[in-house]
């Protein structure tokens, strides 16, 4: 079972190396180039901009540095439909920028994954992409998912769903996240009604499995009445000690989940 890293507290601005404050320190005058990086023990690269180092900030880099251990973040595992979005790379760095405001790191699918590029489609390329996946899962300290519905479909990406339950077997804090707050139901009957013109049948009293209180034409329950997604999902989540945040602008909702994720690391 993985460990789960110590909680990292932020230096107070009155905090001094030597005789010298630590608001005092700057990039410059710690001789740090225009981008920090290091490599953790994973081999996942880290890099800061230099207008981020200063005074405290600063203070940690100088130490990190000086003793060759770098002080690494609280990873997030950011998964989702996002990676087959268009802007993809854009939408991911927008979605980390936030992670970083929590002091946090957010970390894309397909991050670490460049030399996956070269390889020709195929299976071969596309166990390299899974195991480099659950690499990163198993590297990160918790995972905020997009449960947005995908493909026009009522059910969120299905990877999506495997690294949920992966994840929560992990033992590590889950967040979710979507644009779309209608019940899983809902949604089933939206689709029903939208690509086959059928309606769901509510199902009587007597029905065998009452765990639901719809069955879709072909006769297949539609349940998780009060969930955004099928119950296992958002139910992992929850019972990892998160919750789904709901809000019509996708940025929006994302800040709200790394927010709540933030407050009980």
């Amino acid at each position: 079972m993985s460990q789960k890293k110590p909680a990292r507290q932020p230096l107070a601005a009155d905090t001094s190396y030597g005789n010298v404050p630590a608001a005092s320190f700057t990039a410059d005058a710690c001789c740090f180039p225009s981008a920090l990086q290091a490599r953790d023990n994973s081999g996942f690269h880290r890099a800061w901009p230099r207008s981020s180092i200063h005074g405290p900030n600063a203070l940690v880099f100088l130490f990190t540095f000086h003793y060759g251990n770098p002080i690494m973040a609280t990873t997030l595992y950011l998964a989702g439909d996002l990676v087959f979005r268009p802007g993809a790379i854009a939408l991911f760095d927008r979605l980390k920028a936030i992670c970083a405001e929590y002091g946090m790191e957010g970390l894309a699918p397909f991050d670490g994954q460049e030399d996956v590029k070269t390889l020709p489609a195929g299976r071969d390329k596309l166990m390299t992409i899974a195991r480099a996946d659950r690499a990163l899962m198993d590297h990160c300290d918790a995972g905020i998912f997009c449960l947005d519905p995908f493909r026009r479909a009522p059910d969120m990406d299905a990877g999506t769903a495997v690294e949920i339950g992966y994840m929560h077997a992990l033992g590590k804090p889950l967040e979710g996240y979507t644009v779309d707050g209608r019940d899983y139901p809902e949604k089933v009957a939206d689709y029903w009604q939208r690509a086959w013109q059928q309606p769901l049948s509510a199902i009587s009293g007597d029905d065998e499995l009452s765990s639901g209180g719809w069955r879709d034409a072909d006769g297949m329950l539609a349940h998780s009445e009060g969930m955004v997604q099928n119950l296992m999902v958002e139910g992992f989540i929850e019972l990892s000690g998160g919750k789904v945040a709901v809000d019509s602008s996708l940025e929006i909702a994302f800040r709200h989940a790394v927010k709540h994720l933030a407050a009980r690391l």
